[in-house]
């Protein structure tokens, strides 16, 4: 057995059987089944030529994502509201930051169910080039409206990416195998406020060529970057395992039944009954609420850290831009490393609510504090606990949905509720609050603390409830395949489904 100690055997749905220690090897044996010429070494090979060939472009995709709703920080660390007139008093910045947020929100779950219906190789490229087109035009903006429409505009075009590239994972890997492809996945937009820090730098060198502002050119060549990806993706992007060339017919089948075993056999196809049981599920919005908790946290920080670090005493903008590279580069290492292990471990509520307890110590020494020093580590504690509770909650709740449209759909509305927080960060860090921000560092603590306590719930039901399911039901493993396919519609209610905790 690969991970797991036989005194800690769990089924293929991630929870640990209440029973005796031979019921749990042969729960152990159905686990780590494989198909007839699969042994644990061809798998593994299998799994590193999917990872290989999907994982690394699909973080490029999203790091372009991310750099591309994000920039307009750096942009304003440059003569951004000057040259646009745009009105302090009035809002006018913050308006256009939180308006690409409902805009966002609301292509989410028409996206992700156009992408079941039709394929990812088209539908994700198409969009891309939709959001490059508009990331250009921020740049040849001259007017408030301007800015305004651009950035719906780019919400509208972003809005399917995020959900739908996490769904679409969770089409290729069994469930305890998506969290750490979605933290590499994920880690992207840490990457991207590196990375966009240190683009944004050089590119604010361009200030002045072909009469354009530093801020102007930001947007101009970050999105030309994207169209031409956008382009490449249409012709490298894959579709689901079943259609896809880049594997033989023998491994296609072999991901099919990974897939089949781990799903136990539930729902896989297109039908709007199942778009109603994600509607009606109460544990879904329980994590949408969890979400907005961790999401506010996330773009206050992507889209003020600017900012922030300039209030720091950093007022040269191209230092600013520098000093926001490193609480990036911590939150990488452990959103990664905090997906592998959860992976390793098959658990995830507990990484939640650490990492919860991680970003509210970060926000209590930005309150707190009158030292520079300290209220910059608070970047870093902040960071670390923001960042990898992205994915991990993405996850959390993709793995106790059950059925494929059902799943795509919980995804997109966690996704899309959480990202309802951007629009309220856009308005907590105000010139006037400056250099201290204390009312937008005492609203994300507030929505932490009940990310938080709504995590330590989920946690203890979704525990009990297995508990009562293995006391009134048989073991996962003693289902016989008549019996999951006569339980295939019920999703995660089916008696043989046990949640991730």
């Amino acid at each position: 057995m690969s991970d797991l100690d036989v005194k800690d055997a769990r089924t293929a749905d991630g929870s640990t059987l209440g029973v005796n220690a031979e019921k749990q090897r042969e729960v152990v044996g159905y686990i780590e089944e494989e198909s007839a010429g699969w042994d644990a070494v061809s798998t593994k090979k299998l799994l590193r030529k999917i990872d290989l060939t999907l994982i690394p472009f699909l973080a490029l995709l999203y790091l372009l994502s991310f750099l591309d709703r994000t920039n307009i920080g750096n942009a304003r660390l440059d003569s951004l509201e000057k040259d646009l007139n745009l009105s302090v008093e009035r809002l006018q910045y913050n308006d256009a930051l939180s308006v690409f947020f409902p805009f966002y929100v609301a292509a989410e779950i028409p996206s992700n169910m156009a992408m079941k219906r039709f394929r990812p190789s088209i539908w994700i490229p198409s969009i891309m080039i939709a959001w490059a087109v508009c990331t250009t035009l921020l740049g040849v903006v001259h007017n408030y409206t301007g800015l305004m429409v651009c950035r719906a505009a780019l919400g509208i075009a972003e809005g399917g990416l995020f959900p739908g590239i996490t769904y679409y994972i969770t089409m290729w890997y069994r469930r305890h195998e998506c969290g750490l492809r979605m933290a590499i996945f994920f880690s992207a937009a840490t990457a991207a406020g590196a990375f966009g820090g240190l683009l944004a730098r050089g590119i604010l060198e361009m200030r002045g060529v072909a009469g354009l502002s530093g801020w102007q050119w930001i947007f101009i060549l970050e999105g030309l970057l994207t169209f031409v990806v956008a382009i490449i993706a249409l012709f490298v992007m894959k579709d689901y395992p079943a259609t896809t060339k880049f594997l033989s017919e023998p491994e296609r089948a072999e991901v099919l039944s990974r897939l089949k075993r781990d799903r136990s056999s539930l729902a896989d196809e297109f039908a709007m009954k199942y778009f109603w049981a994600a509607i009606g599920d109460w544990k879904i919005f329980f994590h949408m609420f969890i979400t907005i908790g961790v999401y506010t946290g996330l773009y206050s920080f992507s889209l003020f850290l600017p900012t922030i670090v300039k209030g720091l005493g950093y007022t040269d903008p191209k230092t600013a831009q520098l000093m926001t590279v490193p609480p990036y580069v911590v939150a990488c290492f452990f959103c990664v490393s905090a997906g592998w292990l959860a992976d390793r471990m098959q658990t995830r509520g507990i990484f939640m609510i650490g990492f919860q307890l991680t970003a509210m110590v970060g926000s209590v020494m930005l309150i707190a504090s009158h030292s520079n020093a300290v209220k910059y580590a608070g970047c870093f504690f902040l960071a670390t606990g923001i960042y990898p509770n992205v994915p991990q909650g993405v996850a959390w709740n993709g793995n106790n949905i059950g059925g494929s449209l059902k799943r795509g759909v919980g995804i997109a509305m966690h996704v899309g509720f959480g990202n309802l927080g951007g629009t309220i960060s856009g308005y907590l860090f105000l010139a006037r609050d400056g250099p201290r921000y204390l009312p937008g560092h005492s609203t994300l603590l507030a929505f932490q603390f009940m990310a938080c306590c709504l995590s330590i719930f989920m946690t203890t039901y979704l525990r009990r409830e297995n508990a009562r399911r293995d006391r009134e039901y048989k073991p996962p493993a003693d289902y016989t395949e008549e019996e999951r396919v006569a339980e295939r519609e019920k999703g995660d209610n089916a008696t043989f489904f046990r949640y991730t905790v």
